[in-house]
Protein backbone atom coordinates (compact mmCIF):
# COMPACT_ATOMS: atom_id res chain seq x y z
CA UNK A 1 0.00 0.00 0.00
CA UNK A 2 1.37 3.43 -0.87
CA UNK A 3 1.98 5.67 1.99
CA UNK A 4 0.28 9.63 0.64
CA UNK A 5 1.79 12.61 2.29
CA UNK A 6 -0.18 15.31 2.19
CA UNK A 7 1.14 19.20 3.05
CA UNK A 8 -0.04 21.88 4.46
CA UNK A 9 -3.70 22.12 3.48
CA UNK A 10 -6.93 23.61 4.86
CA UNK A 11 -9.06 22.17 7.39
CA UNK A 12 -10.23 22.45 10.83
CA UNK A 13 -10.16 20.22 14.04
CA UNK A 14 -13.58 18.71 14.64
CA UNK A 15 -13.01 16.23 17.62
CA UNK A 16 -9.72 14.55 19.37
CA UNK A 17 -9.52 11.96 21.91
CA UNK A 18 -7.24 10.45 24.19
CA UNK A 19 -4.71 7.58 22.17
CA UNK A 20 -2.38 5.79 24.36
CA UNK A 21 -0.39 7.35 27.33
CA UNK A 22 1.15 10.56 25.38
CA UNK A 23 -1.21 10.78 22.21
CA UNK A 24 -4.31 11.87 20.34
CA UNK A 25 -6.36 10.44 17.63
CA UNK A 26 -7.72 13.85 15.84
CA UNK A 27 -10.37 13.85 13.26
CA UNK A 28 -9.76 16.40 11.10
CA UNK A 29 -12.28 18.27 7.81
CA UNK A 30 -10.28 18.90 5.27
CA UNK A 31 -11.58 20.84 1.76
CA UNK A 32 -9.72 18.45 -0.56
CA UNK A 33 -9.84 14.95 1.30
CA UNK A 34 -12.98 15.26 3.58
CA UNK A 35 -12.95 13.91 6.87
CA UNK A 36 -9.29 12.18 7.99
CA UNK A 37 -8.47 10.09 11.27
CA UNK A 38 -5.04 11.31 12.60
CA UNK A 39 -2.63 10.28 15.35
CA UNK A 40 -1.19 13.40 16.91
CA UNK A 41 1.45 11.82 18.76
CA UNK A 42 2.93 13.11 21.63
CA UNK A 43 0.05 16.25 21.61
CA UNK A 44 -0.63 15.59 25.13
CA UNK A 45 3.18 16.41 26.79
CA UNK A 46 2.84 19.50 28.15
CA UNK A 47 5.56 21.15 25.30
CA UNK A 48 3.63 19.41 22.24
CA UNK A 49 3.41 21.77 19.63
CA UNK A 50 -0.01 20.62 18.67
CA UNK A 51 -1.48 21.92 22.17
CA UNK A 52 -2.56 25.46 21.30
CA UNK A 53 -3.32 24.50 17.73
CA UNK A 54 -5.50 21.70 18.07
CA UNK A 55 -8.67 23.66 18.70
CA UNK A 56 -12.07 23.89 17.24
CA UNK A 57 -13.63 26.29 14.98
CA UNK A 58 -9.58 27.69 14.32
CA UNK A 59 -8.54 27.12 10.48
CA UNK A 60 -5.71 25.38 10.53
CA UNK A 61 -2.94 24.41 7.66
CA UNK A 62 -2.25 20.62 8.08
CA UNK A 63 0.43 18.09 7.00
CA UNK A 64 0.28 14.53 7.14
CA UNK A 65 1.08 11.28 6.04
CA UNK A 66 -1.13 8.27 5.21
CA UNK A 67 -1.44 4.36 4.74
CA UNK A 68 -4.34 3.31 6.16
CA UNK A 69 -7.32 3.98 7.74
CA UNK A 70 -5.51 5.96 10.08
CA UNK A 71 -2.78 8.95 8.89
CA UNK A 72 0.16 10.23 11.03
CA UNK A 73 -0.15 14.19 11.43
CA UNK A 74 2.62 16.02 10.95
CA UNK A 75 3.25 20.04 10.97
CA UNK A 76 0.18 22.02 11.58
CA UNK A 77 0.08 26.03 11.42
CA UNK A 78 -2.62 28.76 12.14
CA UNK A 79 -4.78 29.88 9.25
CA UNK A 80 -6.04 32.66 11.00
CA UNK A 81 -8.11 33.36 13.84
CA UNK A 82 -10.47 31.13 16.40
CA UNK A 83 -14.01 32.13 15.54
CA UNK A 84 -14.81 33.70 18.86
CA UNK A 85 -18.19 31.76 19.98
CA UNK A 86 -19.98 31.77 23.03
CA UNK A 87 -22.94 29.89 24.93
CA UNK A 88 -25.83 28.40 22.31
CA UNK A 89 -23.45 30.11 19.25
CA UNK A 90 -20.69 27.89 20.40
CA UNK A 91 -23.05 24.75 21.00
CA UNK A 92 -24.24 25.02 17.60
CA UNK A 93 -21.13 25.06 15.92
CA UNK A 94 -19.77 21.86 18.09
CA UNK A 95 -23.45 20.75 16.51
CA UNK A 96 -22.14 21.12 13.12
CA UNK A 97 -19.03 19.34 14.00
CA UNK A 98 -21.28 16.07 15.10
CA UNK A 99 -23.22 15.71 12.07
CA UNK A 100 -20.29 15.89 9.80
CA UNK A 101 -18.38 13.14 11.99
CA UNK A 102 -22.19 10.94 12.24
CA UNK A 103 -23.03 11.36 8.45
CA UNK A 104 -19.60 11.64 6.32
CA UNK A 105 -17.21 8.60 6.37
CA UNK A 106 -13.58 9.54 6.21
CA UNK A 107 -11.74 9.87 2.97
CA UNK A 108 -14.94 11.51 1.61
CA UNK A 109 -14.29 14.91 -0.12
CA UNK A 110 -16.72 17.49 -0.68
CA UNK A 111 -15.06 20.98 -0.96
CA UNK A 112 -18.72 23.10 -1.11
CA UNK A 113 -19.17 21.65 1.69
CA UNK A 114 -16.18 22.50 3.41
CA UNK A 115 -16.63 26.22 2.11
CA UNK A 116 -20.41 26.27 3.66
CA UNK A 117 -18.78 24.92 7.14
CA UNK A 118 -16.61 27.67 7.10
CA UNK A 119 -19.13 30.46 5.89
CA UNK A 120 -21.95 28.87 8.77
CA UNK A 121 -19.10 29.30 11.47
CA UNK A 122 -18.50 33.08 10.15
CA UNK A 123 -22.30 33.61 10.43
CA UNK A 124 -22.69 31.98 14.21
CA UNK A 125 -20.73 34.89 15.38
CA UNK A 126 -23.76 37.52 13.83
CA UNK A 127 -27.23 38.08 14.66
CA UNK A 128 -29.50 34.93 15.88
CA UNK A 129 -32.16 34.67 12.44
CA UNK A 130 -29.23 34.83 10.36
CA UNK A 131 -27.49 31.71 12.57
CA UNK A 132 -30.73 29.90 12.37
CA UNK A 133 -30.96 30.21 9.02
CA UNK A 134 -26.93 29.35 8.27
CA UNK A 135 -27.35 26.53 10.04
CA UNK A 136 -30.59 25.52 8.17
CA UNK A 137 -28.78 25.53 5.28
CA UNK A 138 -25.60 23.77 5.97
CA UNK A 139 -28.43 20.81 7.03
CA UNK A 140 -29.74 20.70 3.57
CA UNK A 141 -26.25 20.99 2.15
CA UNK A 142 -24.56 18.23 4.07
CA UNK A 143 -28.13 15.49 3.62
CA UNK A 144 -26.91 16.16 -0.28
CA UNK A 145 -23.62 15.22 0.56
CA UNK A 146 -23.73 12.42 2.37
CA UNK A 147 -26.90 11.33 -0.52
CA UNK A 148 -29.56 12.17 0.98
CA UNK A 149 -30.90 15.53 -0.85
CA UNK A 150 -34.15 16.78 -0.42
CA UNK A 151 -36.69 17.13 -3.22
CA UNK A 152 -38.21 20.84 -2.49
CA UNK A 153 -39.35 22.01 -5.45
CA UNK A 154 -40.89 19.44 -7.05
CA UNK A 155 -43.98 17.20 -6.21
CA UNK A 156 -45.09 14.31 -6.78
CA UNK A 157 -46.15 12.11 -8.55
CA UNK A 158 -46.39 14.09 -11.63
CA UNK A 159 -42.92 16.22 -11.44
CA UNK A 160 -45.49 19.58 -11.11
CA UNK A 161 -43.50 22.80 -9.22
CA UNK A 162 -44.34 23.48 -5.38
CA UNK A 163 -46.54 26.33 -5.30
CA UNK A 164 -45.91 28.67 -2.46
CA UNK A 165 -49.53 29.11 -1.39
CA UNK A 166 -50.21 25.38 -1.43
CA UNK A 167 -49.45 22.12 1.74
CA UNK A 168 -47.82 19.34 0.72
CA UNK A 169 -47.64 16.38 2.46
CA UNK A 170 -43.87 15.62 2.82
CA UNK A 171 -42.65 11.65 1.51
CA UNK A 172 -39.07 12.17 2.72
CA UNK A 173 -38.60 8.52 -0.02
CA UNK A 174 -40.05 10.69 -2.64
CA UNK A 175 -40.63 14.46 -2.18
CA UNK A 176 -43.68 16.27 -1.79
CA UNK A 177 -47.10 15.76 -3.05
CA UNK A 178 -50.17 18.39 -3.05
CA UNK A 179 -53.10 18.26 -0.71
CA UNK A 180 -56.31 18.32 -2.05
CA UNK A 181 -58.58 19.25 1.07
CA UNK A 182 -59.34 15.96 2.38
CA UNK A 183 -57.19 15.48 6.17
CA UNK A 184 -54.42 13.41 6.15
CA UNK A 185 -51.99 12.11 9.01
CA UNK A 186 -47.92 12.85 8.49
CA UNK A 187 -45.03 15.47 7.84
CA UNK A 188 -46.98 18.80 6.24
CA UNK A 189 -45.53 21.61 5.55
CA UNK A 190 -46.24 24.98 3.22
CA UNK A 191 -44.87 25.30 -0.10
CA UNK A 192 -43.29 28.70 0.70
CA UNK A 193 -41.23 27.39 3.22
CA UNK A 194 -39.77 24.26 0.94
CA UNK A 195 -39.48 27.01 -1.98
CA UNK A 196 -37.41 29.04 0.71
CA UNK A 197 -35.29 26.59 1.76
CA UNK A 198 -34.46 25.64 -2.07
CA UNK A 199 -33.83 29.19 -2.86
CA UNK A 200 -32.01 29.49 0.57
CA UNK A 201 -33.58 32.70 1.32
CA UNK A 202 -34.82 31.82 4.70
CA UNK A 203 -35.97 35.20 6.43
CA UNK A 204 -39.05 34.80 7.25
CA UNK A 205 -39.61 33.33 10.72
CA UNK A 206 -42.61 30.66 9.80
CA UNK A 207 -40.67 29.69 7.16
CA UNK A 208 -37.53 28.69 9.15
CA UNK A 209 -39.87 27.21 12.16
CA UNK A 210 -41.16 24.42 8.84
CA UNK A 211 -37.68 24.09 7.54
CA UNK A 212 -36.16 23.13 11.36
CA UNK A 213 -38.83 20.63 11.70
CA UNK A 214 -38.72 19.53 7.75
CA UNK A 215 -34.51 18.81 8.49
CA UNK A 216 -35.01 17.28 11.83
CA UNK A 217 -37.10 14.84 10.71
CA UNK A 218 -34.55 14.41 7.79
CA UNK A 219 -31.90 14.03 9.67
CA UNK A 220 -33.20 12.21 12.30
CA UNK A 221 -33.81 9.41 10.14
CA UNK A 222 -30.47 8.94 8.77
CA UNK A 223 -28.64 9.35 12.15
CA UNK A 224 -30.48 6.55 13.70
CA UNK A 225 -31.34 5.76 17.63
CA UNK A 226 -27.93 7.19 19.16
CA UNK A 227 -29.17 10.87 19.65
CA UNK A 228 -26.81 13.74 19.28
CA UNK A 229 -24.67 14.65 22.13
CA UNK A 230 -24.92 18.14 21.07
CA UNK A 231 -28.87 18.26 20.91
CA UNK A 232 -29.00 17.04 24.51
CA UNK A 233 -26.86 19.28 25.68
CA UNK A 234 -28.75 22.17 23.80
CA UNK A 235 -32.12 20.98 25.54
CA UNK A 236 -30.72 20.83 29.15
CA UNK A 237 -29.43 24.50 28.73
CA UNK A 238 -32.94 25.57 27.35
CA UNK A 239 -34.91 23.93 30.13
Amino acid sequence: MRTERVTLIPAYMLHQQPWRETSRIVEVWSREHGRVGLVARGARRPRSPYRSLLQPFLPLLVSWSQRGELGNLGAVEAAGARAELHGRALMTAYYLNELLLRLLPRLDAHPLLYDRYVHTVEVLIGPMQSRAAAVRIFEKHLLAAAGYGLNLDRATPHDAPVQADAQYLYDFDAGPRLLTGRRVSGHVFPGRALLALHLERLDDADDLRAIRRLLHIALRRHLGERPLKTSQVMRALAR
